[in-house]
């Protein structure tokens, strides 16, 4: 066999490349200092790493390590004193609060420990809000539909006071993925619950996120909980120690 048809043999037997995975979040040098009446305190110093599309991220640390403030920087609801984020391919920094809402809006989903529903609103109603807040035309059968998916169809015109903390939470779970969101921000979902309904919550959490391919950013100080995502990111005194 000649040299050309050697050639093309190997040519026509080498393997397409691998591409890497889109990278969901990127922060690179990110900083946040606060003035006090004592001097300039920080709070976080030169965090770096990047998370890739459907990646599950968890975020741990002791209390005071800088978990919620990295977590609210990530977010864009708040801005830092150095470095930058980018959500998606957007600078959040170079974007005004404004721009910053419309990116949540479009690609950001939240749970938090406090639940955070209107209590002015049923159930149906706080899942349908952030559909209308971004201008769909149809907001209420995409709520009903995920309410039904977390066990709460027959709950829909119940209050916030009427429910209980899980069922809360369950409501504040279809609210965040009714937009079907890109990235999802749970600051210490299970923190307000019991070990029970905390586990169920976190289970349900898991499953929603499997099934909408989602990339999850958990912020928590249960090692447990943070072992089942892909990655642990450990802060200690402001600065990321382990990735």
């Amino acid at each position: 066999m000649d040299k050309v048809a050697t050639g093309r043999m190997q040519a026509n037997c080498r393997l397409p490349p691998v591409l890497a995975p889109s990278t969901a979040l990127q922060v690179s040098g990110l900083g946040k200092r606060v003035p006090l009446p004592s001097g300039e305190l920080t709070i976080l110093e030169d965090i770096n790493f990047a998370i890739a599309q459907g990646d599950t991220i968890a975020v741990v640390g002791a209390s005071g390590s800088g978990k919620s403030t990295l977590l609210a920087l990530m977010a864009g609801l708040d801005t830092p004193s150095s470095g930058t984020v980018l959500l998606d391919g957007a600078a959040l920094s170079t974007l005004n609060e404004d721009g910053r809402a419309r990116v949540r809006g479009e690609k950001v989903g939240f749970v938090f420990q406090s639940f955070e529903l209107l209590p002015s609103l049923t159930a149906l109603e706080n899942v349908m809000l952030p559909l209308e807040l971004r201008g769909d035309a149809e907001a209420q059968s995409p709520a009903q539909a995920i309410l039904r998916t977390v066990g709460l169809g027959e709950r829909l015109d119940h209050y916030p006071r009427q429910l209980s903390g899980g069922e809360q939470q369950r409501v504040a779970l279809a609210r965040a993925f009714v937009t079907q969101p890109s990235l999802l921000f749970a600051d210490e979902p299970t923190g307000n619950l019991d070990t029970v309904t905390g586990q169920a919550i976190i289970d349900l959490l898991f499953a929603l996120n499997a099934d909408a391919g989602t990339t999850l950013v958990l912020v928590t100080h249960d090692e447990a909980l943070a072992s089942r995502c892909s990655r642990i990111l450990r802060l200690d005194g402001g600065r990321l120690v382990a990735a």
